[in-house]
């Protein structure tokens, strides 16, 4: 059996939770998207999303989140949603009713990439500005 990060092309380095969650999102709504045609294989990429879902619940929950209340409280009552559509999915699966978890996926995950370049950006020094250290410098 080959092991989980092998069945993926491109898998995020760890150590960035933000980078990984976007990649798990947006890896989620690539098999959705591709499941449409085979109900079967749109039954399993749905209830994986929702396993994806339930552990973003779980972090929202917990006692070590760090997001701000409002956001908090946005994304636990998004994935309530997403809770929803995916029962009933489920229940009467709708290839055309799977495009809202999709682009939920997508765009939660393309938020959480323009925040990782927003941070690097601001990180990074100003164009036309060497950096302070060189690699032998800091060796």
């Amino acid at each position: 059996m080959a092991l989980p990060t092998q069945r993926y092309a491109r898998t995020p380095q760890p150590g960035n939770p933000a980078r990984t969650e976007a990649w798990a999102l947006l890896e989620a709504a690539r098999r959705m998207e591709g499941a449409k045609p085979n109900q079967s294989e749109l039954l399993e990429a749905l209830r994986q999303n929702w396993r994806l879902w339930t552990i973003f619940q779980a972090d929202l929950i917990g006692p070590e989140c760090r997001l701000p209340n409002e956001v908090r409280g946005n994304l636990i009552g998004l994935s309530n949603f997403i809770d929803r559509h995916t029962v009933k999915l489920l229940a009467e699966p709708d290839p055309a009713e799977v495009d809202v978890l999709i682009n939920i996926n997508r765009q939660i995950g393309e938020g959480l990439l323009e925040g990782q370049r927003a941070a690097a950006a601001k990180a990074a020094p100003p164009a036309g500005q060497a950096p302070t250290q060189g690699l032998r410098e800091s060796a």
